[in-house]
């Protein structure tokens, strides 16, 4: 599949999306097994793979339902001027940019599993992920773990993000790991603490099966 143009309406919502307003919290180190969640997802397939809608540094199975589309906003970027200024503040998040979004609207939970990519070089799965924390707006009570997968050790926090327009707190998700091509991000955001919890087996399905390309 190519990459999917986002036009300027889409790239402000993202920005709404990625922004709150600061809490103060702490947050912890921690080093567990198992997800805490309930259920399991069932896998549709893979994405990630050259030829997938999404070419990623690693690949992960996705749920029944969700679909994943590449975002492309590298192309406005490298192109330089005010359009590509934009899109690299909307689309970067820390020291890693957006580049594919899995939508759970299909299989009828309202959020997203979106990927981010960074360059090599950028510090190991711990730092890059307390970078990404620490440039989102409004997050905190941020508790971090340690996981393998495929042969793979990273790192995954779960938090709190207060939003700037209503001052309402819902959960959200991510993890990050370190491949040869760079670190790569999942993040799950939802419109609420509910969706969240609705769509956390989807997240953790892609956890269980990430593997490097």
């Amino acid at each position: 599949m190519g990459t999917v143009r986002r036009p300027a309406a889409w790239l402000a919502l993202l920005a709404g999306l990625l922004t709150g307003c600061d809490v103060s919290a702490r947050s912890a180190d921690v080093t567990v097994s198992g997800h805490g969640s309930s259920g399991a997802a069932e896998s549709a397939g893979t994405v990630g793979a050259a030829g997938s809608a999404c070419a990623l540094p690693v690949t992960f199975d996705i749920a029944v339902g969700w679909k994943a589309e590449a975002v492309d906003g590298l192309g406005a970027v490298a192109s330089g001027g005010p359009d590509g200024d934009l899109a690299g503040s909307l689309l970067r998040q820390g020291p890693v940019t957006l580049v594919c979004e899995i939508d759970a609207k299909p299989a009828g939970a309202i959020g997203f599993l979106r990927v981010s990519t960074g360059k090599p070089g950028g510090g190991d799965a711990r730092a890059v992920l307390r970078a990404f924390v620490a440039a989102e707006d409004g997050a905190g009570r941020a508790r971090y773990r340690t996981f393998t997968a495929g042969g793979l050790a990273g790192v995954r926090v779960d938090y709190v993000q207060t939003g700037k327009l209503l001052g309402e707190s819902k959960k959200e998700s991510a993890l990050a790991v370190v491949t040869p091509q760079g670190p790569v991000v999942l993040h799950l955001g939802g419109l609420d603490s509910a969706e969240h919890d609705e769509m956390l087996p989807a997240f953790e399905l892609a956890q269980d099966t990430l593997r490097i390309r």
